[in-house]
């Protein structure tokens, strides 16, 4: 017997790539208002092309690095409720 079972829009292959596209689109996006607004460095090192957009990226993988550690400690058995 196969697997009727359907299949969400997730995880249709051809929407991950649209997803995937999308996403990369977007993120070319954010870099464009660099190259209309001027910003004054208040530090100096704030002051190149795409600063902003790199702190974030930084910020975001930090962010993922330290909950991934995080859990290593917060994580109970798989039969912690079953006692």
């Amino acid at each position: 017997m196969g697997n009727n079972k359907p299949r969400s829009l997730l995880e249709n292959p051809k929407v991950i790539r649209k997803l995937w596209v999308f996403l990369y689109v977007l993120c070319g996006l954010t870099i464009i208002p660099d190259f209309f607004i001027h910003r004054e460095p208040h530090f100096g090192f704030d002051g190149f092309f795409g600063f902003y957009g790199l702190l974030g990226f930084i910020s975001c993988a930090v962010l993922i690095v330290v909950s991934k550690l995080l859990g290593l400690f917060l994580k109970v058995g798989e039969d912690y409720y079953d006692k």
